[in-house]
């Protein structure tokens, strides 16, 4: 570990740091608005269609309820080699950034769609049905009570769902996704050089901690029930 005070050991992990956090960076930002444009709209007809929803109607509910569960089921590491076919048949490769972000998506999906029904669930059911009586329709209590109501909740939900898909991009790595999980494996432990894994490691820390510290500030600012 003595090496991590060497200007020699920076001089050559630091290049390779940099690229590291930036695929990292890439794969989360873009994994995350992707899972949310497929998981919010799933998260929303959940809530619409359950039993205490505006518009229930059981075996969709079900259904919708069946795949989501099925895909939270699939270890992430598992379902990124069964989907490399396709991967490959989207984005032309199955490993590297690009490939990283199928498999990324297609798992963190389910999860962020559990998050936003959860969320929404928690919204005042007096507030629904006060829109209802002043006959909004079901896309303006959608995005005009719902939404807005639980919105502390749901970026609350939105920073456990980053770092959610933040520590799957370390578990890519471990197939070549690249990122700082590849670093910390490539040059950490397959070629037995520990201070430069505890150096990733302790990057992929700080990132998290940063996550969370943002959007728990921004929560707590926008919460009615804190003012």
């Amino acid at each position: 570990m003595g090496e991590l005070f060497t200007a020699e050991f920076w001089d050559y992990f630091s290049p390779l740091l940099l690229t590291g956090t930036r695929d990292t960076l890439v794969m989360t930002v873009v994994s995350t608005v992707f899972a949310y444009l497929l998981g919010l709209p799933l998260g929303v007809l959940l809530v619409l269609t359950g039993d205490h929803g505006i518009c229930p109607h059981q075996t969709l509910n079900r259904c919708v309820g069946w795949v989501i569960n099925v895909g939270r089921s699939l270890p992430f590491i598992i379902l990124m080699v069964c989907v490399m076919p396709f991967t490959k048949l989207l984005v032309g490769t199955k490993i590297g950034v690009l490939g990283a972000i199928p498999p990324l998506v297609i798992s963190a999906a389910p999860f962020i769609a559990r998050m936003v029904e959860t969320s929404l669930s928690e919204v005042d059911a007096g507030v629904v049905e006060a829109a209802q009586s002043m006959g909004a329709s079901t896309f303006q209590i959608v995005w005009k009570v719902y939404l807005p109501e639980a919105l502390p909740s749901l970026i609350l939900g939105g920073s456990i769902s980053i770092i959610t898909i933040l520590a799957y991009t370390a578990i890519a790595g471990a197939i070549g996704a690249g990122g700082l999980g590849d670093l910390a494996i490539r040059y950490g432990y397959q070629r037995r050089e520990p201070a430069k894994m505890w150096v990733a490691a302790v990057l992929l820390i700080v990132l998290v901690q940063v996550i969370q510290s943002v959007f728990s500030r921004v929560s707590n600012r926008i919460d009615k029930r804190l003012k």
